[in-house]
C-alpha cells in the first residue's frame, strides 16, 4: 500500500466513523444520567433532513448544522416529556422515536429527493488541505474536529468537574440523589437535550460531509451502531472513539471493495455492506456473556425515577 493510497483510507475512515461518534458522545452522556433513548436513529434522521434543507436553502453550513441541533434537540424533549414527566416505558419511546424521525424525515425530504448541496469543507488554506502530506491533518471539515473534541469535553465533564459527579450520581442512584437535594428530572432533561443535540448534529453529517444530497433514510442505521457503540466501549468516551473508527474502518474496506479495491474484492460487496452491521450484533454477543458486563452499566439505566414524595 503506498502512502497516498494509505492517507486517502484514513481520511475515509476518519470521516465515514465521524457522525457515529458524535451520536455515540450524545447517548453516552444520556445512558450515564441512567436513561436510555434509542430513539438516536431517528434523531439522527431529523437532524439529517432539517440540515440539508437548510444548506439546500441558506447554502450556510454552520446555519444548517445548528437547525439540525436545535431539530434534534427539540424531538428529544418529545421523548423526555414522555418518559421522565410521564414515566413511559424508555425502550417502547425510543422505539416510537425512532419511527416517527423516519417518517417525518421521508415527508418532509420528499420534495428534495436527489437536489445537491455544497459539502461542508476544510477552513484550513489549501496549500494545507491539499498537501499530499498534510492534508491527514489539516483537509477535514469542522464537525470531524468538533467529534474529536467532544470526546475529550465528555470525558473532562464526567470525569473532572462536579456536574458530570452529579449526573453520574443520578445514573447509579437517583432516589439517593433526589434525597439529598439534586433535581434528577432536570438533570435527566439535560442529559437528554445534549444526547438530542448531539444526535442531530451526526444526522447534518450525512448530506453535509458524506452524500451532498438528499436520500431517505440516508443514515442506513448508523444510530443503532452508535447505540451499541455505547455498551461496546463500557460507557467510557476513549473507549467510544477507538470503537467509532473500528466501524468506519470496516465502512471504508465496503468502500473501497466496491470501487475495486484488489483483494477486498474477494468477498461480495453485499457481505461488506452488511459487516457493520453484523460486527455489531457480534459485540454485543460477546459483551452479553462478559462475566462482568454488567458491573460498567449505570445502575438505574432505563429504570423509571419514581421518589415517595
Amino acid at each position: 500500500m503506498t502512502v497516498g493510497l494509505l492517507i486517502a483510507v484514513t481520511m475515509t475512515l476518519i470521516v465515514a466513523s465521524t457522525p457515529i461518534l458524535i451520536a455515540a458522545l450524545g447517548e453516552l452522556v444520556v445512558e450515564r444520567a441512567g436513561v436510555l433513548n434509542l430513539g438516536v436513529e431517528g434523531m439522527m434522521l431529523i437532524g439529517a433532513v432539517t440540515g440539508f434543507i437548510t444548506m439546500f436553502t441558506t447554502g450556510n453550513p454552520w446555519l444548517a448544522v445548528l437547525v439540525a441541533a436545535i431539530a434534534g434537540l427539540l424531538s428529544s424533549l418529545i421523548f423526555g416529556f414522555l418518559t421522565l414527566s410521564l414515566s413511559a416505558n424508555q425502550t417502547a419511546t425510543g422505539l416510537a422515536l425512532t419511527i416517527f424521525g423516519t417518517g417525518f424525515s421521508a415527508l418532509a425530504g420528499q420534495s428534495y429527493s436527489a437536489m445537491p448541496v455544497s459539502l461542508f469543507r476544510s477552513v484550513f488554506p489549501a496549500e494545507l488541505t491539499t498537501h499530499p502530506y498534510l492534508r491527514v491533518l489539516f483537509g477535514y471539515s469542522p464537525l470531524v474536529y468538533f467529534s474529536l473534541i467532544m470526546v475529550f469535553v465528555v470525558w473532562w465533564f464526567l470525569k473532572r468537574t462536579r456536574g458530570g459527579l452529579i449526573l453520574r450520581a443520578v445514573g447509579e442512584n437517583d432516589l439517593s440523589a433526589h434525597s439529598i437535594g439534586y433535581p434528577v428530572r432536570a438533570i435527566r432533561y439535560g442529559a437528554v437535550a445534549f444526547g438530542g443535540a448531539m444526535a442531530g448534529i451526526a444526522g447534518a453529517c450525512f448530506p453535509l460531509l458524506l452524500t451532498p444530497q438528499w436520500a431517505e433514510g440516508m443514515t442506513a442505521g448508523r444510530g443503532w451502531i452508535a447505540v451499541a457503540l455505547v455498551v461496546f466501549a463500557s460507557w467510557r468516551p476513549f473507549r467510544l472513539l477507538a470503537g467509532a473508527y473500528l466501524f468506519g474502518l470496516v465502512m471504508t474496506m465496503e468502500l473501497y471493495a466496491k470501487a475495486g479495491g484488489g483483494p477486498l474484492t474477494a468477498i461480495p460487496s453485499e457481505l461488506w455492506a452488511a459487516m457493520p452491521y453484523l460486527a455489531t450484533i457480534a459485540v454485543l454477543v460477546l459483551i452479553s456473556i462478559r462475566r462482568d458486563a454488567s458491573t460498567n452499566a449505570p445502575a438505574c439505566l432505563g429504570k423509571p425515577f419514581l421518589p415517595s414524595n
